[in-house]
């Protein structure tokens, strides 16, 4: 079965297209990824602009292209933070059908979380019977905890890189107050965690933020994912680059790596949550996974087909349909 998922995100529109066979084994044929910055301005006026609806138009359309070429069966696409916030967003997908011919369909915190879980861990040799996964998006951050079969516990915070960025962080770099400003509010979203059994867990972090402290951790010039997909990031790396981001501006940061390319302005926000999530709940390190809610999507399209319902098992090494 070959199928492509694309997951519109607030900051980035990412597009895997994976042949998947009838054991579930998942192999993977195209790895895109395009900044438009839908949720640009989202947490402030609370609506999608035309020129962002445009962007991801012509970003799904470019896609389009990469995936007929591949002859998928099935093609999914998916709105998060940015679309679910949005008042206007039946505008969004309206336009989003007239212009390309896909029906998106916006998930819920909790589907996002469960999806991100299941996807991350399909490529992770590494966790054992518990883990711990992270998703920082642009609009939320995704904390999910549970084993090779079950989710426990799933939560969707409302901080994000874009959204803590815009409402906080507005000087480059931030002064003393916006810094101690958005770690208030980061704490008071932790607080949410507090009923959250995280002891003898794994911690995974998928997206932006993780992937590209990693390439940075190790001083690539440009994303290798041989060399990020599995990378163990320290706290101490964590805090190193908390330090380092602290001090620079947007355009310092953008020059450190290519791999800061669109999100330099929103990176530091994102390591910020990442550091206070591990100082809070004593994570030494982090695994860092390229997977997320894309390759969890494909897991249930493939589910749906070949089993008729949504196994809760996540596999191991990308093989999920042997348990």
């Amino acid at each position: 079965m070959r199928i492509a998922a694309i997951d519109i995100g607030t900051n980035t529109v990412l597009l895997l297209v994976a042949e998947v066979d009838q054991h579930g084994k998942i192999d993977t044929l195209a790895y895109e990824q395009r900044l438009p910055r839908l949720g640009r301005g989202v947490a402030e006026h609370h609506n999608v602009t035309r020129e962002a609806m445009e962007a991801v138009a012509r970003v799904l359309m470019e896609f389009r292209v990469i995936y007929t070429s591949l002859n998928v069966e099935k093609v999914i696409a998916c709105g998060t933070s940015a679309v679910r916030a949005a008042r206007n967003r039946n505008q969004f997908l309206a336009h989003i059908k007239a212009v390309t011919g896909l029906d998106v369909s916006v998930l819920s915190g909790d589907e996002e979380a469960l999806w991100t879980y299941r996807g991350a861990l399909s490529g992770i040799r590494e966790v054992g019977s518990l883990a711990t996964v992270i998703d920082i998006g642009g609009g939320s951050t995704e904390v999910i905890v549970g084993d090779r079969k079950t989710v426990h516990q799933r939560l969707s915070l409302d901080i994000g890189s874009v959204h803590l960025t815009e409402r906080y962080l507005k000087r480059s770099p931030p002064d003393t107050e916006e810094v101690e400003h958005a770690l208030r509010v980061v704490q008071m979203e932790f607080e949410r965690l507090s009923g959250f059994h995280f002891s003898g867990t794994v911690l995974v972090g998928v997206a932006g933020t993780v992937t590209t402290v990693a390439a940075l951790a190790q001083g690539l010039p440009t994303f290798d994912l041989s060399k990020i997909a599995g990378y163990r990031l320290s706290k101490n790396s964590v805090d190193r680059a908390y330090r380092m981001l602290r001090m620079k501006t947007a355009d310092q940061i953008r020059k450190l790596s290519d791999v800061t390319e669109g999100r330099a302005d929103i990176l530091f926000a994102g390591v910020l949550i990442l550091r206070e999530f591990m100082e809070r709940f004593k994570f030494g390190t982090i695994i860092t996974s390229e997977r997320g809610v894309r390759y969890g999507l494909v897991m249930q399209a493939w589910e749906r087909k070949f089993t008729g319902n949504e196994r809760r098992f996540t596999g191991n090494d990308g093989n999920f349909g042997n348990w």
